[in-house]
């Protein structure tokens, strides 16, 4: 089933109207015409089925037959990834997989070894959000992951959010000392790896360290490889 996204602004008890893009889309690359069925969720949790009306030079009107569960629900672990911005396509990536993996929030680290120079992080997070938007199409979750602006990892560290935990290549626990927790924030480095005084502010600030057996992982892997262990450690994917 093709899906489409419209924000809850764009709904009213019958109809929903797609935006310019979302119309794009639906008229020029996948050719539908008026009377089929499609899906539309709101980026809030909510989906539906509906009847395509109208299609215009700029909007697509939708009749709302009823609404639907989305194909991927959400987990009921409320996790966020904490990850260090990486150069080009890495950071790409990273969204994409952890939208896939149930991911919460994902918010990007500036660290001492943090080797990326942000020029224009509004466009950046434009750029992130579309990523964000269509893999959600794809996998089918119906609630958009949030993305916030780069901050300073001694910045971030000292906000209270939950338990948190932080993958180190050395002196950590095992993630199976953890007890369940229903709200995870997953802290994953640069591809330099932390410096000692951020592990040591780590601490201090009762986060908790964990190593990851004696794997080496790319900075890129170790940003898929840690939402899905939570997600298997606190979450639904069992």
């Amino acid at each position: 089933m093709r899906r489409f996204y419209a924000p809850p602004e764009n709904f009213s008890k019958q109809n929903i109207v797609l935006s310019l893009e979302e119309t794009r889309h639906l008229r020029d690359v996948l050719r539908l015409r008026a009377g089929e069925i499609i899906q539309v969720f709101d980026g809030n949790g909510k989906e539906f089925s509906c009847e395509i009306e109208t299609i215009g030079k700029k909007e697509t009107v939708l009749k709302i037959i009823e609404e639907i569960a989305p194909s991927a629900p959400e987990s009921s672990l409320n996790l966020t990834l904490a990850i260090a911005l990486l150069k080009g396509e890495k950071f790409d990536l990273v969204i994409q997989k952890a939208v896939e993996l149930g991911v919460s929030k994902i918010v990007p680290l500036i660290t001492k070894r943090t080797d990326v120079k942000l020029k224009d992080s509004d466009k950046k997070i434009e750029r992130w959000q579309r990523i964000i938007l269509e893999s959600s199409k794809q996998c089918g979750r119906a609630k958009l992951m949030e993305i916030t602006q780069p901050i300073n990892f001694a910045e971030f560290i000292k906000l209270s959010e939950g338990t948190k935990i932080l993958f180190a290549e050395r002196n950590g626990k095992d993630l199976t000392d953890f007890l369940f927790s229903e709200k995870i924030v997953g802290i994953v480095g640069s591809e330099g790896g932390w410096e000692d005084s951020e592990l040591d502010l780590a601490r201090e600030n009762g986060v908790q360290i964990v190593t990851l057996g004696g794997r080496i992982l790319r900075a890129e892997t170790a940003g898929i490889v840690i939402p899905a262990l939570l997600q298997n450690h606190f979450g639904d994917l069992k």
